[in-house]
């Protein structure tokens, strides 16, 4: 990837730390829904109670008649922000790809911080209850928070080359699951004084976040005179080609006393962004398509484990609410895990899909062990299934969302002329949240009808569906890696004649 420099680790902790903002913010609405469910139905009373009347005047911040009726709306809030969600990544990759990173980045920072200050605070506070304001808000905070993956993965992209890019982004896309794991600190630090507060701080840490990125992130290399990742030094030697002039410090005639100046140069940089590519162009760049609908079918999955494990642990084992909490991280664990193996053996075969579809194929029994042979009734044993539940399917979730989105978006193709990584990633990405949508209603509506064992043959299914999109890559990467094997044998049999004929 080149010689590192002080930016690499800067931009790592700065876009890593962007999108664990995000995440917390994201995740403080399903830590609060009890709370919040609570709120917004009235208060119990018993036989013996007075009621308050009038009642539309005690209970006018009530939605709900029930704490089902609240939990069905919730739900709703809940695919309302994936769907758009899905939407805005379409339109914030084609965004990112002309724009400059650093500013999109942090204005939807800043912005998804304002959407959920009003989604708490602001409604709580002035006592606005309203079903279709809190839908609006939370549709806009789908759009608004969808600047966050393809920019920071353009950043990303821009910064750490092919060569290292599997190791460091399995890395560092474990954001998401730091981000949880914040998102769920916090909350709990506040929620005694109001789910409102939650919201409040989230809210408050993402839009100090936001700043930092605007006046401190460096989108790419070029921005400062180093070359791209994947370039060779010897590209920024060229003048016409690096786009960066030299001009003396000191004019002609300028002296000083020493005498030790008059070599010193400053370059200018000058505007080197490349072109950004259609729509339609990134969408029929080779892999894009297979890798976004194999994405659609694994984030159903991965999303499901997101949103319901937790509930599923509690009702399925009956393990008390903080309890499944948890439990429920040692997925995210497995992810980690999974997602830095697999990008570090990636890299050292510079194949991708090689390493991703066996691991498809492995978690397809995982998930009939754990969800359908009924032997993950202990807690330890629960945890360590988990784990490796996370590792098969949040591992390649992440090389998929990351990694390989930036080599679709770095490929040879483009010849290095034209800017597509923050379109390919949003086009992965939106995919497969449209995808992580609709489990959001398949998953209750299965639940409900036929019980969790249909759920997780739904997983079964989907994961096998991911590892057929994938196949046909994996089978040219298999073909490509034996004819590279082929030709080393032959060298090395060449090699070995040359001695013969010398001894």
């Amino acid at each position: 990837m080149g010689r590192w420099t002080f930016y690499h680790p800067v931009v790592f902790l700065l876009t890593f730390f962007s999108y664990a903002f995000f995440h917390a913010t994201r995740k403080t609405f399903s830590n609060v829904k009890t709370t919040i469910a609570a709120e917004w139905t009235p208060s119990p009373l018993n036989n013996v109670s007075a009621s308050c009347t009038p009642y539309d005047q005690w209970n006018k911040r009530h939605l709900f008649d029930t704490k089902d009726d609240a939990e069905k709306f919730m739900g709703i809030l809940d695919a309302s922000f994936m769907f758009a969600y899905a939407v805005g990544l379409y339109l914030s990759g084609f965004i990112a790809d002309r724009h400059d990173l650093r500013i999109v980045l942090g204005s939807g920072m800043c912005l998804t911080a304002v959407t959920v200050f009003m989604f708490g605070p602001v409604f709580e506070w002035t006592h606005f209850y309203s079903k279709p304001a809190y839908v609006a808000v939370w549709i806009l905070n789908g759009l608004l928070q969808s600047s966050g993956w393809p920019s920071v993965v353009a950043v990303m992209g821009n910064w750490f080359g092919k060569g290292s890019r599997g190791l460091i982004l399995g890395i560092w896309s474990a954001c998401a699951s730091v981000g949880n794991i914040i998102g769920a600190l916090m909350v709990t630090a506040v929620l005694d004084y109001g789910y409102e507060y939650a919201f409040m701080l989230t809210s408050a840490v993402l839009f100090a976040g936001g700043l930092f990125n605007y006046f401190g992130l460096v989108p790419s290399p070029r921005d400062v005179g180093l070359p791209m990742p994947d370039e060779g030094p010897e590209s920024q030697t060229d003048e016409a080609s690096s786009n960066i002039q030299r001009q003396p410090l000191l004019q002609e005639g300028d002296e000083e006393d020493d005498g030790l100046v008059s070599e010193t140069v400053i370059y200018s940089i000058t505007d080197t962004r490349p072109k950004a590519i259609g729509f339609f162009r990134a969408l029929l760049l080779p892999g894009v398509i297979p890798y976004a609908l194999s994405y659609a079918f694994l984030k159903l999955v991965n999303y499901s484990f997101f949103f319901w494990l937790p509930f599923y642990l509690s009702g399925a084992y009956g393990l008390p609410e903080t309890t499944a909490d948890e439990v429920s991280i040692w997925y995210d664990i497995g992810g980690i895990i999974g997602g830095t193996i697999a990008g570090f053996i990636s890299d050292r075969l510079q194949k991708r899909g090689i390493v991703v579809v066996p691991m498809l194929i492995l978690a397809v029994p995982m998930l009939f062990i754990y969800g359908l042979a009924g032997i993950a009734g202990r807690v330890v044993i629960n945890c360590v299934m988990l784990t490796f539940v996370g590792l098969m399917i949040g591992g390649v979730a992440n090389l998929i969302s990351a990694a390989i989105s930036a080599d679709l978006g770095r490929q040879k193709q483009l010849q290095g002329n034209s800017e597509a990584l923050s379109t390919v990633t949003g086009i992965v990405d939106g995919t497969g949240s449209l995808g992580a949508a609709l489990g959001q209603v398949a998953v209750p509506y299965l639940q409900v009808s036929y019980g969790w064992r249909s759920v997780f043959y739904l997983f079964m299914v989907t994961t096998f569906l991911t590892a057929v999109c994938i196949a046909p890559v994996c089978v040219q990467e298999l073909r490509d890696l034996g004819c590279r094997c082929s030709r080393s044998r032959q060298r090395g049999a060449g090699l070995a004649t040359e001695d013969d004929k010398d001894e």
